[in-house]
């Protein structure tokens, strides 16, 4: 299971950060499309997983890009590929903007616009939130992340998405109809 490497949503694309924009972002180096206020800290732990030649990079950390300018204005993406979490694959996601792009609703349309990839492929995600960040509380709201797990080591709150009543029964009927294996 795999993601494209770019999402197209309405106002967004969200684009894979490639090796080489990773190496730059590491090093101190910008492109012109970047906002100058980019990356932040956060994108730049973000573009630190970046590997090349990654088989699972569809999984990893994508600039936010707005289509009216071309502007990067931060990352999107997940911490690695799924892996089973109660016999459920999950991940986690991770998100910020540069200030003066926030409160327009362009986190919440990326987010949106990734969940119904990972809901076709069966995928629970979950996402870690310091409970005084209000608004990625209510983004993590918007976007249905209504169980939550417990808090991390550093206090942060651990938000999970359970799949849509949809998926889970895709996943289970794609399962029940696997042929069994000889052993």
């Amino acid at each position: 299971m795999s993601l494209p490497d770019d999402v197209v949503c309405e106002r967004l694309t969200l684009r894979l950060i490639s090796p080489e924009d990773a190496e730059g972002m590491l090093a101190g180096r910008r492109r012109v499309s970047w906002h100058p206020d980019y990356p932040r800290r956060d994108d730049r732990d973000a573009a630190s997983m970046v590997k090349a030649g990654d088989p699972q990079a569809g999984w990893g950390p994508r600039h936010i890009v707005r289509h009216g300018d071309g502007m990067v204005v931060g990352s999107i993406g997940f911490f690695g590929a799924p892996v089973a979490v109660d016999d459920v694959d999950e991940t986690e996601v991770g998100f910020g903007l540069v200030e003066d792009a926030r409160g327009h609703g362009a986190v919440t349309e990326a987010l949106t616009a990734l969940l119904e990839h990972t809901d076709r492929a069966g995928v629970r995600i979950r996402a870690s939130v310091q409970p005084e960040t209000r608004a990625s509380l209510r983004v993590l709201a918007k976007c249905g992340f209504t169980r939550l797990r417990g808090s991390t080591e550093d206090g942060e709150l651990v938000m999970v998405r359970p799949l849509p009543a949809s998926s889970v029964v895709e996943e289970r009927a794609a399962s029940v109809s696997k042929p069994p294996t000889d052993s």
